[in-house]
């Protein structure tokens, strides 16, 4: 059974920073494209950035310059580097991905449980 599990989330004040980690276990093969998403109260889920196996990145316009994506394919781990965070970043923030197991014959999307991020004075 393969799970994401993601940790580093908490309370930091505005202009601060924040790691936050996704590790990927079970019984894992391959990983394909990881993704960080998130949901602020009473709005949609966006996605905030994705990383290939191969290690290309892409961000959402909100965070560029300010978040890293980046992954440890050893460790099946993925990471966000959040600084200079702002207010309007305050979040849970999920772990997706689309992995390949030995049950399945596909890649199938899994996701994390989440981990809150507030950012506040």
């Amino acid at each position: 059974q393969v799970q994401l599990v993601e940790s580093g989330g908490g309370l930091v004040q505005p202009g601060g920073s924040l790691r936050l980690s996704c590790a990927a276990s079970g019984s894992i093969v391959r990983i394909n494209a990881m993704k960080w998403h998130r949901q602020a109260p009473g709005k949609q889920r966006e996605l905030v950035a994705a990383i290939t196996s191969g290690g290309s990145k892409n961000y959402a316009d909100s965070v560029k310059g300010r978040f890293t994506i980046s992954r440890d394919n050893a460790k099946n781990t993925m990471y966000l580097q959040m600084n200079s965070l702002k207010p309007e970043d305050t979040a849970v923030y999920y772990c997706n991905a689309d992995i390949l197991s030995d049950t399945y014959v596909y890649a199938r999307n899994y996701w994390g449980q989440g981990t809150q991020v507030t950012v506040s004075s």
